[in-house]
């Protein structure tokens, strides 16, 4: 169950992240609530109930400071991808240390990038974000897919990073292809 919620909200973020900022907002503040939980070991009542609660903060700062609402979600996102790669890169014992300086890096620079690049950024940050997102939630939801979630040394890190970037190239071909508006892309350019 856990799995399932993790991997639809995952998706939503991955494939449709751009064309709502608010739905970006939400689904990278329950996905960043989720992951920081899931790294703490807390229970599946207690995960959904932060990740619900960093939904909701996330929406009402971003709300609250719309004037650097790309700077924020690009912020969030990265922090999303942070803890993902965090997990992945650190596949037993993950060092505290260790994952915070990334998370907090990570999002301090996609946060900058957002803000400075705007739709075209948020796209990629997006998903990424939910392709880390949808690898979590396959990893809970379908056991032989574990390693998508949680990967061991070698092999598996590497096809969990390589799935993660194709899950992402997908998300990033299919926003294009749903907001080009948003995207400001002109479909007459593109086949000169």
């Amino acid at each position: 169950m856990s799995g399932i919620a993790i991997l639809l909200v995952g998706a939503v973020l991955c494939f449709a992240g751009v064309g709502s900022l608010h739905v970006a907002v939400l689904a990278s503040g329950f996905g960043l609530g989720w992951l920081l939980a899931d790294l703490l070991s807390l229970s599946l009542g207690t995960t959904f109930l932060v990740a619900a609660i960093g939904a909701v903060v996330v929406w009402v700062a971003t709300t609250l400071i719309f004037k650097f609402a790309a700077f924020f979600i690009g912020g969030i996102a990265g922090a999303v991808v942070g803890a993902k790669l965090s997990r992945v890169l650190q596949p037993d014992d993950a060092s505290w240390l260790l994952s915070g300086i990334v998370i907090v890096a990570l999002a301090v620079a996609c946060g900058f990038i957002a803000d400075r690049y705007r739709a075209r950024a948020l796209l990629w940050l997006t998903a990424l974000g939910g392709a880390s997102l949808v690898l979590t939630g396959l990893g809970l939801a379908i056991g032989a897919l574990s390693f998508l979630e949680d990967p061991n040394e070698g092999s598996q890190q590497f096809f969990a990073t390589l799935i993660w970037i194709v899950v992402a190239a997908a998300g990033w071909l299919t926003q294009r292809r749903l907001f080009p508006e948003k995207l400001r892309i002109d479909d007459n350019r593109a086949r000169r």
